[in-house]
Parts: structure tokens; C-alpha cells; sequence
């Protein structure tokens, strides 16, 4: 007879990803309110971009300066996937997105979406087989989506881009998820070369376009600082790695799907977004989905 269990016997290294899991989702979710805020202050996208990657690639120098910025034991193209795929190229999708879309729906659109293209490039390119529990839980992921589809839908509440930037963002994290795990680097070294190389391209796009830094309040430039820099561009991304290294990528990412239970109710209580009963189904279902999808009910004989 089969029975579904909580299981005790984590190992070590198995606790770690699972806290690195946890740490991801709860800066996620400041993430996600943050972002949503700076639409309301001079800041824009390049402007955070250079917080966002300034700091860690600052803080990191040692290690990059280390490795070098081609590492030789390192594919070029695994390196390319990386840096577009959770630097430069996914912050300013998602950022321009985050702006027109409110909190709770971004949370679900694009943290609800990455456990879903994880799993599916597992799939397809990797010849991973998820069991009954973890499809079970990707099931309940796309139900939370479609919740949201319906609605906005039916009521026009938000923007096309949102469907097609967030998912988008979505894939191309998950491109970055799988090809981390395949680099053959330390968590570290990866946030060190994806922050060097974002900063750099954000650097370009700053003599090009220019920035808006010098308009913003000091409160607002250490808001970004703290949340950008700090916690997403360096904490986030070593707790991430981390998650992968030791879980494997389709089941870290996995874990990102618990923002958009996070964000809607950090939108509704600190930024004042309307919060419905669609929202919160949503949400939940896909908090649901999520704690299928990690594998920590797992189906023991």
C-alpha cells in the first residue's frame, strides 16, 4: 500500500537547499513589492539595474577577478544562457512588466511560471521524470495561472505585455536554472560572473540612455540598495544557487512558486493593491502546487 508522507530523513546537504529555497522566495517577494514601488519615483529600469548588479559584482570582485570573465573551463554558450537568463536581459523584461502589473498578479505570472519551465525543460531536454507527486503540484501551478487568466480576461484588468513579458522571464530563468547546474560552478562564482557581466551591459545601456539616479531621494536610491543590491542581486542569487546545487533545478525552482502567495499579500497590506477572492485562490493554489512540486511530500512503499 502507498501513503503519502512527510519525510524526516533529509540529509545535510538537502536541509541546506531547502533553506536556500525558503531565503530566495522571501527576498523574491520584497523583490517583487519593491520593483512595483519604484514605477512611482524617478528611478528606472537601468537606473535599479546598476544597484542591482553594481553591488554584488562590487562585493564579489575577488572572485570574478579569480576566475576571469571567460572562465576556460566553461562554455561559453552555459555562461551566455546564464547571464541573459537571470541578469541583464531577465531583470529589465520583468522589471518593465512589474511596473504595469500589480504585485499579486506578477507574483503568480512569473514565480508561479518558473517551477512550470523548469520542469518542461527537465523534460524535454534532460529526460526527467517527475513523480505523481511533483506533476500533481505542477498541475496545481498552472490551475493558479489559468485562475488568473480567467480573470483578467473577463475583466481587462491587466496589460498583454504581463502575459507575454512575465512568462517570458519565466522561461528564461528556468534556462538559467538548468544551465547553472550543468556549468560546473560554485553558487558564488555564478552570481559573481552573471553580476559582473549584468553590470557591464547595464553600464552600456547607461551611456546610451542615459539615467535618472541624481533625481532620486537618498530614502529611495537605499531602498533599492538595500532590496536590489543587497538582498536579490547577492543574497538571493548565492541562496538560490545553493537551492540548485544540492536539490537539482527543476525541484529548486519549484520553490519560486510561494512568491505570488507572498506578493499578493505584501501588495494588499504595504503597497494597497485591491486584493479578491480570484487573487487569493490563485495564489494559494499555486502556494499548493509548490509544495507538491519541491518534493517534500514524497511517496513512500
Amino acid at each position: 500500500m502507498t501513503t503519502i508522507a512527510f519525510t524526516n530523513d533529509k540529509s545535510p546537504s538537502q536541509v541546506l537547499g531547502y533553506a536556500g529555497g525558503t531565503i530566495t522566495v522571501l527576498i523574491w517577494a520584497t523583490w517583487f513589492l519593491v520593483t512595483r514601488h519604484s514605477a512611482a519615483t524617478p528611478l528606472g529600469s537601468i537606473d535599479i539595474g546598476l544597484i542591482r548588479f553594481g553591488i554584488p559584482a562590487l562585493v564579489l570582485s575577488p572572485v570574478w577577478l579569480k576566475t576571469g570573465l571567460l572562465p576556460k573551463a566553461l562554455p561559453l554558450h552555459l555562461l551566455a544562457i546564464m547571464v541573459s537568463g537571470s541578469g541583464a536581459i531577465f531583470f529589465l523584461l520583468t522589471t518593465l512588466a512589474i511596473h504595469s502589473t500589480p504585485a499579486a498578479s506578477s507574483g503568480i505570472l512569473l514565480g508561479g511560471s518558473m517551477p512550470l519551465a523548469a520542469a518542461l525543460i527537465g523534460i524535454a531536454l534532460f529526460r526527467e521524470r517527475p513523480d505523481g507527486t511533483r506533476i500533481a503540484g505542477l498541475v496545481a501551478i498552472v490551475a493558479g495561472v489559468l485562475i488568473l487568466l480567467t480573470r483578467s480576461l473577463a475583466d481587462a484588468s491587466l496589460p498583454w505585455t504581463s502575459f507575454v513579458l512575465l512568462p517570458s522571464g519565466a522561461i528564461l530563468w528556468a534556462s538559467y536554472t538548468h544551465a547553472f547546474r550543468r556549468s560546473g560552478l560554485t553558487a558564488v562564482q555564478a552570481s559573481a560572473l552573471i553580476a559582473v557581466w549584468s553590470f557591464l551591459i547595464m553600464g552600456a545601456l547607461a551611456l546610451v540612455f542615459g539615467i535618472s539616479l541624481p533625481e532620486a531621494t537618498l530614502q529611495e536610491i537605499g531602498l533599492q540598495v538595500l532590496s536590489q543590491g543587497v538582498l536579490s542581486g547577492l543574497v538571493a542569487m548565492v541562496a538560490y544557487g545553493t537551492a540548485v546545487r544540492t536539490l537539482g533545478g527543476t525541484q529548486a525552482a519549484a520553490f519560486t512558486a510561494l512568491t505570488p502567495v507572498l506578493a499578493t499579500l505584501g501588495g494588499g497590506l504595504l503597497l494597497g493593491e485591491a486584493i479578491g477572492m480570484t487573487e487569493i485562490s490563485a495564489a494559494v493554489i499555486t502556494g499548493i502546487g509548490v509544495a507538491l512540486s519541491t518534493g517534500i511530500a514524497t511517496p513512500r512503499r
